[in-house]
């Protein structure tokens, strides 16, 4: 009897720690704003989900397991669920990426030494009349005997012009897979499963799946809310992607 009872707790005990729960939880910036579309991953069974616009997620997992907080513009965070998550939400508040301001040169100032400060602000004489030819050489007109054809020679005949149709793009495909390569970064890639090798192909595969990037191609500009959009549409493609060439 003993021996039945013992196994029935320990059966019971190795349930209760091997259980899937649901983990909620809200995700914040530094300013306490509620912040959507965020990736959450848990680390352990690979399973992601996006906060919603309030900043709420839901997301299955148990006491132990690691979740993975991504958002272009923001640091990425892990925490690590403990039994007290489990019965109530998880908060995490994600910091804004640091960008490191490009160096200004500060000129020197005025000193009030008016021999310092002719020196120091003052161009020397020979530029300035170096400045100065220049701008009046570009100022004259062009001797119109120096564009005339030489005797003999084939002049083409003016006519009304033709049209050279649409203006290209700025960008084209290859530009915006580049783009997405460096905005995203490519721990974003490899935390999906896609080696490096294959980021490239990846990129091409799910823009040939159907995103929209008509205005992105035509001004040579992506968004956050295209990053964002990208991102939603990755999901839809990187199962399709996993399987095998067969079942594409």
């Amino acid at each position: 009897m003993k021996f039945k009872l013992l196994f029935f707790l320990t059966i019971l005990f190795f349930v209760n720690t091997q259980a899937q729960n649901y983990i909620f939880g809200k995700v914040t910036s530094e300013d306490s704003s509620e912040i959507p579309d965020v990736t959450v991953i848990n680390i352990r069974t690979d399973e992601r989900t996006t906060t919603n616009r309030d900043g709420h997620f839901m997301v299955s997992g148990r006491a132990g397991d690691e979740l993975r907080f991504v958002k272009s513009g923001y640091d990425r965070l892990v925490k690590k669920i403990s039994r007290e998550n489990i019965e109530s939400p998880i908060n995490a508040t994600l910091e804004r990426t640091t960008i490191l301001i490009p160096e200004v040169e500060i000129r020197q100032g005025i000193t009030e030494d008016l021999k310092i400060d002719a020196k120091n602000l003052n161009r020397p004489k020979k530029v300035e009349k170096l400045v100065k030819d220049i701008d009046n050489y570009i100022s004259q007109k062009s001797d119109p005997r120096i564009l005339a054809a030489k005797p003999g020679e084939f002049v083409q005949p003016k006519g009304q012009g033709f049209s050279i149709g649409k203006v290209k793009n700025k960008w084209d495909d290859i530009d915006l897979g580049s783009y997405l390569k460096t905005a995203l970064g490519e721990e974003y890639f490899t935390d999906l499963k896609i080696e490096k090798s294959q980021i490239d192909h990846f990129i091409s595969y799910v823009l040939a799946g159907g995103f929209e990037r008509k205005t992105i191609l035509k001004y040579g500009f992506c968004s956050d809310a295209d990053l964002y959009r990208f991102q939603r549409f990755v999901l839809t493609r990187i199962s399709s992607y996993r399987a095998p060439q067969t079942q594409r």
